[in-house]
């Protein structure tokens, strides 16, 4: 294993003070906080290249993941720091390879807990099986919140060792579901430095959960929430204040330019409004990995702010330097380090190791434990469930239709016609349900594995009835938000197109079913998930939708259409119209 060097980039970021006062010169304190997000229960490697530029300023294909290799990496990053603390900011769990969801993610915690995790901010993904759920992902024990059996595996499963942190999800009563921050003190006597973090997930949040499963709970606003814990904090002690939030930005630039470059998306107007007192913001949600010294963009937050992707490709080193008499932090540095594992074959071709960027391996006990799920999850994972014609990926193009999204509609569709299973004429498909490709193996055979992967919610079909004139307002809310184009893939004979380059609420141009027009006053039947179902991904017009109609599962739907005599033919790209001027 080549060495790791930690030789960060020095962003010389000046800090904001402590009213402590300074009787005589102490030595700087070094602290060096660790950052990963949106592992989601990634304990195998991903088989997926991280894209980071070589010290000849080349872009290489470097392959990265797997939880025994990121507990190494993070080890090595511990070694020479002493005063160091293991963070994350949510989506640890949940949507995730089935060797961790088959068993509730519960071995995902397990592997947290022995990285030595020590603080999470809860992301939207925490919440996919309920908050109930979530709540025994922290305690621990063998209580049922799910259909799925807890503790098959492990008996009684520990809970996470780690706090999790959620300042911002509120109970009907006003208090949090979780603590909203912790603090953490390094050194001791004259040489204290006292880190407080705050936990939070991004306030939309009831968007992309199913409402029943976040009954009573609300997310308020990530820099009102923050702001108004800092005197908190600060009146604790803290000297270094550290957000952790489940919200993000987008990156088009090197995974370590710290000059912010490409550098854009919803997180920034979120730091805009921070109390400047706030010293580092550790982020996640979007799967985009950057370090960022923020005061490039705004002078006046001078914020450090860093996303180490997803999946366990990459880890944050972030060191801070503490003056610990005046409190005040002398300078911030951070470097993104690819977690590279096993070379791998994919899609693209070879991925080989790179010899430029340092190689781990794998730490034995975390190996152990995802050797043990691995092998638990194998029956289910290579049962066969039927023939497709060939691949079906999530590769939308310039209209935002793709062969996997239509599968799916196709099926669901399919499981819900008729007057004993709901009566549809269409259904509906969001593209952020799409999780991976299907690919069959050579004779076509699909797996329960590849299923799985591609559907790992486990919702439920609803169909309800809706008015042509809810549908047409339905699809244009796909195109409201600049930011957030989300398209719907329809069932077999719906049809639909759009410009964009008309005004909001005007870029429908049409919408058919089996060659007719959609009527404004006439009704027909829709089945979506039950998350589509109550608003989420902003759709808010299917909870107009009434007589609502419960069908089988997401998953159980697809399999009931690829296993069907015969082989199912894939799906024609025919549905959607993108007519915006180029």
């Amino acid at each position: 294993m080549k060495k790791l060097l930690l030789a960060f980039t020095v962003l010389a970021l000046p800090g904001c003070a402590s009213t402590r006062m300074a009787n005589e010169a102490v030595a700087p304190v070094d602290i060096r906080i660790i950052g990963i997000n949106d592992f989601h229960g990634h304990l195998d490697p991903p088989r997926a290249a991280t894209e980071a530029l070589n010290p000849a300023g080349e872009k290489v294909r470097i392959p990265s993941g797997g939880v025994a290799y990121l507990a190494s990496a993070i080890d090595s990053l511990k070694a020479d720091a002493p005063n160091n603390v293991v963070v994350a900011a949510g989506d640890l769990i949940g949507a995730s390879p089935l060797s961790s969801s088959l068993f509730l993610d519960e071995p995902a915690i397990m592997a947290m807990n022995m990285v030595g995790l020590e603080f999470n901010a809860v992301g939207n993904h925490e919440f996919d099986r309920g908050t109930e759920e979530l709540l025994r992902m922290q305690s621990g024990g063998c209580e049922k919140f799910t259909q799925s059996e807890p503790c098959r595996i492990d008996k009684p499963f520990p809970g996470a060792t780690f706090r999790m942190l959620a300042a911002n999800t509120k109970k009907g009563d006003g208090s949090t579901l979780f603590a909203p921050y912790a603090l953490k003190t390094f050194g001791h006597g004259k040489t204290q430095v006292i880190v407080g973090f705050i936990g939070m997930t991004l306030e939309g949040t009831a968007n992309l959960v199913s409402a029943g499963r976040i009954k009573g709970i609300s997310f308020a606003d990530e820099a009102d929430t923050a702001n108004a814990l800092v005197p908190q904090l600060k009146a604790a002690g803290a000297d270094v204040i550290v957000v952790l939030v489940h919200e993000g930005a987008s990156n088009s630039g090197d995974i370590n330019n710290a000059k912010c470059d490409g550098v854009s998306g919803t997180l920034l107007p979120i730091l805009d409004r921070l109390d400047p007192a706030v010293d580092v913001v550790v982020s996640g949600h979007t799967h985009q990995s950057y370090v960022c010294d923020y005061g490039n963009i705004n002078p006046a937050r001078n914020i450090l702010l860093t996303s180490a992707g997803s999946q366990g490709r990459l880890v944050t080193g972030i060191d801070l330097k503490v003056d610990p008499v005046s409190g005040k932090v002398l300078s911030k540095t951070a470097r993104n380090v690819v977690v590279q594992s096993e070379a791998f074959t994919g899609s693209r071709g070879p991925v080989p190791l790179v010899e430029a960027f340092p190689v781990f391996s794998p730490r034995a006990d975390l190996a152990a434990l995802v050797g043990r799920y691995r092998d638990a999850a194998k029956a289910d994972e290579s049962r066969i469930v039927g023939t497709l014609a060939g691949p079906v990926t999530r590769d939308g193009g310039r209209t935002g239709e793709s062969l996997l999204g239509n599968l799916i509609a196709d099926a669901q569709l399919a499981a819900t016609t008729g007057p004993d299973n709901g009566d549809a004429e269409i259904a509906f498909m969001n593209p952020g349900g799409l999780r991976a490709d299907i690919l069959p193996g050579p004779d076509g055979k699909v797996t329960f594995g590849s299923v799985f992967a591609a559907q790992p919610f486990g919702n439920t079909l609803v169909t309800k009835t809706m008015t042509g004139r809810q549908i047409r307002d339905l699809l244009e809310q796909q195109f409201n938000d600049p930011n957030w184009v989300r398209v719907l893939s329809p069932s077999s004979g719906f049809r639909f197109g759009f410009d964009l380059s008309r005004p909001v609420g005007q870029r429908l141009l049409f919408a058919t079913l089996n060659g007719a027009p959609i009527i404004d006053d006439r009704t027909y039947r829709v089945t979506v998930s039950d998350f589509l179902s109550n608003g989420g991904d902003a759709f808010s017009v299917f909870r107009e939708g009434t007589g609502p109609t419960v069908g089988p599962t997401d998953i159980d739907a697809l399999i009931g259409w690829l296993s069907r005599d015969g082989t199912t033919a894939l799906p024609l790209i025919d549905r959607i119209e993108n007519r915006t001027p180029q």
